[in-house]
């Protein structure tokens, strides 16, 4: 039989002291008070401060009905503030909505940099996936006038490279993994590329970097954006709250072809298909990849 306890019940507050004994799903587990209100603004937290009532099971543990057996990482993580898990673990999902459950943010931010660390292809994934590429460039001329002074404009012409890439994959993670990993860069900040449609399975990215000789407010006029990726390293440092700032510019098509090579192979695809050249696969106008 569960008791509810009602949080007004100063007997409730008086019952919560060391050590304190869990039944989370049927798990029992055994620690503080200083432990479980360690994030004094997450659910457990409210719980074990008497903000929130809590059950308690027919034993007299505090009952809560979770998880058991991911709550273990959960509590040493309030234990040691660090996230420890064995190698092989699986059930990242699993333990980032528990935690998000709990409201544990520092806890959701190291899943989340353990989960960029975690290559797709750990994470499970269709053996034969394809992933096919096709990249066109064009150069486009730019009229614009440059202001020297009141009533003095000088007449100038500027040549822009304007890059689309169509991405088509059976695999609609791996996308979104790169809508991760690239973003477009604008005046207004950054922001990620989006898949065509999200009942599909296509992305397509356009970019304009922009040429020294173009002024920053003709470049932003033309509403033209460029292209970053996130240095993999980064992400899977601490500096989390600086990624933006640790970004790599895409100035041309062989430069973003290498970092789709990088994220691909490295998620398990192999290099089936270039033309025209097998030779120049940096300088492709099309690429198949299928993952073995």
């Amino acid at each position: 039989m569960l008791n509810l306890n009602s949080p007004d019940d100063n007997s409730n507050r008086n019952s919560l002291q060391d050590p304190v004994s869990l039944n989370v799903g049927g798990e029992i587990y055994t620690t503080t008070v200083d432990t479980l209100t360690r994030c004094r603004d997450s659910m457990l937290g409210a719980m074990f401060t008497g903000q929130i009532p809590v059950l308690r099971d027919n034993r007299g543990n505090v009952f809560i009905d979770r998880d058991g057996k991911v709550f273990r990482y959960i509590l040493n993580y309030l234990r040691s503030s660090s996230l420890d898990l064995p190698d092989g673990f699986s059930e990242l999902a699993l333990l980032r909505r528990e935690a998000d459950f709990f409201q544990i943010r520092p806890l959701l931010e190291e899943i989340r940099r353990c989960e960029a660390s975690v290559p797709l292809s750990c994470r499970g994934g269709p053996l034969g996936a394809m992933l096919i590429l096709n990249v066109d460039s064009k150069v486009r001329v730019l009229h614009f006038n440059l202001r020297h002074g009141p009533e003095n404009y000088e007449l100038r012409t500027c040549s822009v490279r304007a890059f689309t890439v169509d991405l088509f994959c059976t695999w609609r993670a791996f996308l979104a993994l790169l809508c991760e990993r690239f973003s477009y860069r604008t005046s207004q900040g950054h922001s990620s590329p989006h898949p065509c449609n999200p009942r599909q399975n296509r992305l397509k990215l356009e970019w304009v970097p922009r040429p020294d000789e173009l002024p920053q407010d003709q470049y932003d006029k033309q509403r033209y954006r460029g292209l970053t990726v996130f240095n993999a390293e980064v992400m899977q440092s601490d500096d989390i709250m600086n990624m933006h700032r640790n970004q790599c510019e895409i100035t041309d098509m062989q430069g973003f072809v290498e970092e789709l090579l990088k994220v691909s192979l490295a998620e398990g695809f192999k290099v089936d298909l270039v033309t025209p050249d097998p030779a120049e696969i940096l300088n492709c106008n099309s690429l198949r990849l299928v993952k073995c």
